[in-house]
């Protein structure tokens, strides 16, 4: 339950272009990106829960791998929860930076770039969950470069 987002993942959206696409890695991200106003405001809580959470993650979205039989299966999406923490980190708690940030983590996330590209192919949750983690901070680095936000604070 904790790796498809609470059975997030199960909703369906319509595909895309003739394209089959589930959304579910999109409703994920909705989801992290909710979740990350909860989040603590100063930074070292902040980040103790995002390593936390990662940590706990890699073991969760590990054995979701073994039960759902294929690696980083569609229906994972604990692992676009904590990429959005990731892109979003030290970001204002405002509408316009969060949805950059989501934007952002979206389109990385999607395009799989070198060298986070390579992540995924550790073995088990690792490999769920750090090629996320890097999306995330490639995402936080260009939402810095836009809004001229170098802190991470």
């Amino acid at each position: 339950m904790l790796a498809t987002g609470l059975g997030i993942s199960y909703i369906a959206l319509p595909a895309v272009a003739g394209r089959k696409w589930t959304g579910s890695g999109f409703m994920g991200s909705v989801e992290g990106l909710l979740l990350w106003v909860l989040l603590p405001a100063a930074p070292a809580p902040y980040w103790a829960v995002v390593a936390a959470v990662s940590a706990a993650a890699c073991w969760i979205c590990g054995r979701a791998d073994r039960a759902l039989g294929t690696h980083d299966n569609p229906r994972i999406v604990l692992d676009e929860v904590v990429g959005v923490w990731v892109a979003a980190a030290g970001l204002p708690r405002e509408a316009r930076p969060a949805l950059l940030a989501f934007v952002l983590f979206r389109a990385f996330d999607s395009l799989k770039l070198p060298p986070y590209r390579w992540l995924e192919r550790l073995p088990g949750g690792l490999g769920v969950v750090a090629d996320d983690l890097g999306a995330g901070v490639a995402a936080a680095l260009a939402a810095r470069a836009i809004l001229g936000r170098w802190t991470w604070a």
